[in-house]
């Protein structure tokens, strides 16, 4: 079953933010399991509030990507650039297509 970790937080480094996951994009190229997609959301009603949501294979392969050490650093370096404490909500993907 799929699996999607939904990540709330605030920034006004968004730039910043971004470099961050390109500089992780190239050094985990060519690595296998970790998310399958992802979409970077704004806010319209709250400034500086964005939403991530990750897609996974599977829970199983969520942790996997979780337990890993590059994982952990660009976590911290997100967090860092961050407001406040970022909020995580994690889902079973019970049903998903497109509507057109």
């Amino acid at each position: 079953m799929k699996f999607v970790q939904i990540i709330g937080f605030e920034t006004e480094r968004l730039e910043e933010m971004e470099q961050v996951l390109q500089e992780a994009a190239q050094r985990n190229e060519g690595r296998t399991g970790g998310p399958t997609h992802r979409m970077l959301l704004k806010d319209r009603d709250r400034p500086n509030h964005y939403v991530a949501v990750l897609e996974f294979e599977s829970y199983d392969e969520a942790m996997r990507n979780s337990d890993d050490p590059e994982t952990s650093k660009l976590a911290e370096q997100l967090g860092a650039l961050s407001i406040g404490e970022r909020v995580y909500t994690n889902c079973d993907v019970l049903e998903s297509g497109e509507l057109k």
